[in-house]
């Protein structure tokens, strides 16, 4: 009877163990159900192909809500009620054009489309996109992402960097190039986008490219461009030594800035307003990226415009998109707040336009 006790009790035990189980698969199966996103539910997730690969959020705007047409960018990634747009870019729309409406601001946000305007802009007929040159915010990787979609290279690697700038090889037509009628129709059709980073950090790396590092094929700006600033506005004109940034923020706060430009030609466009550029208060752009969110802002862009499948953006080095606040206190020390002053009043439209902050030092 001993032996029968025994059995009994493992029966019981062995059925207790498969009601515990039982209950924990039960348990289990609720709890997925109750907490899994509806929205992914079944669905197949779909990774970008972009070398800098971000989650790109998506924002579920309500059915009544409407939203101006020219905050939804042309792009398979604008569908419906599913606005797959960060909330970060439609708010970077919205305070565009908030200060665009700003009156006191007029004359610093405010341009005409002109020749010079419509050089900047590069046109992606393939794909319906446009893009607005912005000097010194990485813009050459961009020029071979659209040198890949118009076919004239088949991967980003293959382009020779002699090739990226000369626009008789690239197969990179610009706006300017189209008859009036065609230019209207791409303006109100295409994607359009164009990039920023902070103005002040922007003019830094400007005059260490042109006037420092200053590369050989571009020898105008050490010899004819540097010596013209040097001239008009080096306080101690017994100084021997090549343009000193102070020059450079003398020459780009003067008011009469302009009749030096007009003998400058095109070369000021890696310092001029991105006003200037591209007319951001004229034209309604899809997107503007900013270099400091590069990281997420270049996955969102090509997803948007619908080309995230033919293309990825060129690998970005680690850090080289963060905002370096001490580099630009150094350059900026030695400066008079004068010479301060009247070059944020110059380049104010900028920072109001697109979000950047009055610098610190400045204030002080």
């Amino acid at each position: 009877w001993l032996t029968s006790d025994n059995m009994h009790h493992q029966w019981l035990l062995l059925a207790a163990c498969f009601w515990v189980i039982f209950m924990f698969m039960v348990a289990s199966k609720f709890i997925t159900l109750t907490f899994k996103d509806p929205d992914g539910y079944g669905a197949k997730q779909e990774p970008l192909i972009l070398t800098a690969v971000t989650k790109v959020e998506e924002v579920h705007v309500p059915e009544e809500k409407h939203w101006p047409e020219e905050f939804q960018p042309t792009g398979t990634a604008f569908s419906g009620n599913l606005i797959r747009q960060p909330l970060v870019h439609m708010e970077r729309l919205e305070l565009l054009r908030n200060v665009c409406r700003d009156t006191t601001l007029r004359d610093l946000s405010h341009t005409a489309v002109s020749k010079f305007v419509l050089d900047r802009i590069f046109v992606c007929d393939k794909h319906k996109i446009l893009f607005c040159q912005t000097p010194k915010v990485g813009n050459t990787q961009w020029k071979k992402v659209l040198i890949v979609l118009n076919g004239a290279f088949s991967s980003i690697e293959e382009i020779p960097e002699n090739i990226v700038h000369d626009h008789e090889k690239n197969g990179l037509p610009r706006l300017s190039s189209f008859s009036d009628s065609e230019i209207k129709k791409r303006l109100n059709l295409y994607f359009k986008f164009f990039i920023v980073r902070d103005p002040f950090e922007r003019l830094i790396s400007a005059f260490k490219d042109k006037f420092v590092h200053n590369p050989r094929f571009e020898p105008w700006y050490r010899h004819e461009i540097a010596p013209g600033i040097i001239r008009k506005y080096r306080k101690n004109r017994t100084e021997t030594k090549g343009l000193q940034f102070e020059d450079f923020v003398r020459y780009l706060g003067d008011p009469n800035h302009r009749w030096l430009d007009v003998q400058f030609g095109d070369h000021i466009i890696h310092w001029v307003t991105y006003v200037e550029l591209c007319a951001p208060c004229e034209i309604t752009y899809s997107v503007i990226g900013h270099h400091e969110t590069l990281e997420d802002d270049a996955p969102y862009i090509l997803k948007a415009a619908g080309i995230d499948h033919l293309v990825s953006y060129p690998t970005i080095p680690p850090g080289i998109t963060v905002y370096n606040r001490t580099k630009v206190e150094r350059y900026f020390s030695g400066i008079s707040k004068r010479d301060i002053r009247r070059l944020y009043a110059r380049f104010e439209g900028d920072f109001k336009l697109f979000g950047y902050r009055e610098p610190d030092f400045l204030l002080n």
